[in-house]
């Protein structure tokens, strides 16, 4: 199986690309613009089917790149974790034009730009055979971007952003759905990352990295039997 995580020097990245890379009969692409936490992933899978490749999902040209790269080592891809994000904790008075471009840049746009250059290898994977389902497309959203949930002052832009990709994937899985692919959003809590701990310093996160990159790996095989268009939220906790 041929597994594209984004955001993966990291977090919970990190650990789904860890977690993926575990089985060997696995392709795992794993993508990030950190290229030092790309090779700390590499040393510890010790995977010889884990391929780091540097993209920054808010540069077109780095996304093309990225792409071509893949394009040239596999023919299909059966699972997508659009998971990388970017976090802005600043004031909503305060907030500048640049400031909303930068975030929605790679919560949205380049989360949409992927997965579409990627649609060809996407059309062409085989996740379940039996029932015509040739990929599974997994966004990671917040618990921010939930409507009625509790909000946090600073995150305007990023609750937002989150709140677009999970609209996003509703009408992703409808129109994909025709070519065999299924869409879903998980929506998470508060979670214990490098990310998270410098947005809320001195905040208890309610779950691990660990965990949920695990709970990743087995939603992003098996996840599409379930649902499809779907915005799970992964939290015991509002957010």
């Amino acid at each position: 199986m041929n597994i594209v995580v984004t955001g993966a020097s990291r977090g919970v990245g990190y650990q789904a690309a860890l977690n993926f890379s575990r089985n060997r009969d696995h392709v795992v692409f794993a993508l990030s613009r950190n290229e030092a936490g790309l090779k700390k992933l590499l040393e510890k899978s010790q995977s010889a089917t884990l391929v780091p490749i540097r993209c920054d999902l808010a540069d077109l040209q780095s996304i093309h790149a990225a792409v071509k790269e893949i394009e040239g080592r596999v023919k299909s891809i059966e699972v997508l974790v659009n998971n990388a994000g970017s976090l802005l904790l600043k004031d909503f008075s305060e907030l500048t034009m640049e400031d909303w471009k930068e975030v929605f840049a790679v919560n949205v746009f380049g989360v949409a730009e992927l997965t579409k250059q990627l649609l060809p290898l996407l059309k062409r994977g085989n996740l379940a055979e039996k029932k015509g389902v040739h990929a599974h497309v997994v966004n990671i959203a917040s618990m921010g971007g939930i409507q009625g949930s509790l909000k946090f002052k600073g995150l305007s832009a990023y609750s937002s952003s989150k709140g677009a990709l999970i609209t996003m994937t509703e009408c992703m899985s409808e129109e994909l759905k025709a070519e065999g692919i299924r869409v879903n959003c998980v929506a998470l809590g508060s979670v214990e990352t490098e990310m998270f701990k410098q947005a809320f310093p001195g905040y208890v996160a309610s779950s691990k990295a660990e965990d949920i990159g695990a709970w990743l790996e087995d939603f992003g095989v098996h996840g599409f039997s379930f649902f499809n268009g779907k915005t799970i939220q992964l939290s015991t906790s509002t957010p």
